[in-house]
């Protein structure tokens, strides 16, 4: 099992997904509903109907391999404020929201960007 820092792309599902669904099911998922590449270097989040339930799906050079966590008395604060359908987050947001932490609480310095040094 890979450490969730090897992943430098993170991508969470909006809608709840039924959890029924197997390695095959979230990769098409990850295909068709969101429009990406399921075999790319890149972690697929997705989440149950009651918020409880999480699943991450990733490709292994040799087959998808999947993590699964269940909470047993809360629930996982989902990024819904975001724009989109597909929400990119970083493989240190995951694991603030593994560990329960809201994201949308969370403030951050702003980013800056510059042409030149001088």
């Amino acid at each position: 099992m890979k450490d969730v820092s090897c992943f430098s792309k993170v991508y969470v599902y909006r809608h709840p997904v039924d959890m029924r669904k197997q390695r095959l099911g979230l990769s098409l998922v990850a295909e068709h509903a969101m429009g990406l590449d399921p075999f790319s270097e890149a972690l697929f989040v997705f989440v149950n109907r009651s918020g409880n339930q999480i699943r991450i799906l990733y490709w292994d050079r040799t087959g998808f391999a999947m993590w699964s966590k269940q909470l047993e008395k809360s629930r996982f604060y989902w990024p819904r404020h975001l724009d989109g359908e597909n929400i990119f987050i970083s493989s240190s947001d995951l694991s603030l929201l593994l560990e329960g932490v809201d994201l949308s609480k969370l403030k951050k310095h702003k980013e800056v960007y510059y042409n030149s040094v001088s």
